[in-house]
């Protein structure tokens, strides 16, 4: 792997045949499968999907290593906030992408940024427009299929004088979002390689399993589309032009519901059906041409099992699925000494693309 404007830094783990072109223009060498350091055993009392899922939210609470928040002005208008984890330039820099109603300051991206800054590494934790306390200024905010904001990032990140290898982590939303640009971009991806956790590969399959009325994904819905709903709102009073209805918005008690009143439009698609289909990640993973890693629990009560996926053509994507863990769960150790497993495996894989 190369660092562009620096020296040619080996690779580990892999089989030195080239295939693709890594982000500096030059040939990357095939990956080899990664094993995980340890298998995933969850912590004692926390072994159902939603006791992982709801557990490790409310144990995940590390304090976070020092951060440096920069606005940045996007090419519309926009902005966008940035915690940065600051480090040498020509040492690896990991963005890392939140999910749905999260902010860099979740505690599944402060344990990850923990890991991070634990390897001497530096990272760049990104608000999705309207998640970092303040509603951004165009009518859209985000969706599971926006690829320009973290493309733009990336960018943004070299721009800074980053050097040294450019990797990226997202988390369910943002693992989807992540996927999705690395497909669109191929050979000409941003990032040097890549982890997905909790990813929604099928989002109308997952949509329809948290709104079915009696489902274990209810007490999710319910707490997501208050928020989004809140948000929603707020967009269309500064946007009253949009030509999208409030009441629509306001009565949408279901996902799909919601995004077709606001979601779907506002960025974009002509309805919920159009968002689910063109935003998913899963049926385009084949054409991803960087190392990544997808972690997914087969118990997760917000992503049907089946569409998970078991393998991936060609050598690039490599699925490790878990028994157990719940939604960005993975919640190990003890609830008096819990160990976040997912976030620890992730940078655990990003650092194997390194030679010490």
């Amino acid at each position: 792997m190369t660092s562009p404007g620096g020296p040619s830094l080996p690779v580990a783990g892999v089989r030195r045949t080239d295939a693709g072109i890594g982000s500096a223009g030059r040939a990357l060498p095939v990956p080899v499968p990664f094993a995980p350091t340890e298998a995933f055993r969850p912590a004692w009392g926390a072994a159902g999907p939603q006791r992982q899922t709801l557990l490790a939210h409310l144990l995940r609470r590390p304090r976070p290593p020092r951060l440096r928040r920069e606005r940045v002005d996007t090419h519309d208008g926009d902005f966008l906030d940035l915690d940065w984890l600051d480090a040498a330039p020509e040492l690896p820099h990991v963005l890392v992408l939140h999910g749905l109603e999260g902010t860099p300051r979740s505690g599944y991206v402060r344990a990850t940024l923990n890991e991070i800054a634990g390897r001497g590494w530096g990272a760049v934790a990104m608000a999705w427009r309207s998640c970092s306390g303040e509603l951004n200024r165009s009518l859209r905010s985000y969706c599971s299929g926006e690829t320009e904001d973290p493309r733009w990032v990336c960018r943004h990140i070299r721009a800074s004088g980053v050097r040294g290898p450019l990797f990226a982590i997202g988390f369910s939303l943002g693992a989807n979002a992540l996927l999705k640009l690395l497909a669109e971009t191929g050979d000409e991806a941003p990032v040097d390689a890549a982890v997905a956790v909790s990813t929604p590969f099928d989002l109308g399959a997952c949509a329809r399993a948290l709104d079915a009325p009696w489902s274990g994904g209810a007490i999710y819905r319910r707490h997501f589309l208050m928020t989004l709903r809140q948000k929603a709102l707020g967009k269309l009073r500064e946007h009253p032009a949009s030509g999208l209805s409030p009441d629509a918005v306001r009565h949408a008690r279901t996902f799909h519901a919601f995004d077709d009143a606001f979601t779907g439009p506002s960025n974009g698609y002509r309805d919920a059906d159009d968002y689910y289909a063109r935003a998913s990640s899963g049926p385009h993973l084949g054409q991803i041409r960087r190392p990544v890693l997808c972690i997914s629990a087969e118990d997760d009560p917000m992503i049907p099992v089946e569409t998970l996926p078991v393998t991936v053509a060609g050598p690039w994507v490599q699925i490790l699925r878990t028994a157990r863990g719940g939604h960005v769960g993975f919640l190990a150790g003890s609830l008096v000494r819990p160990r976040f497993w997912a976030e620890a495996q992730a940078v655990e894989f990003l650092a194997r693309r390194l030679v010490s």
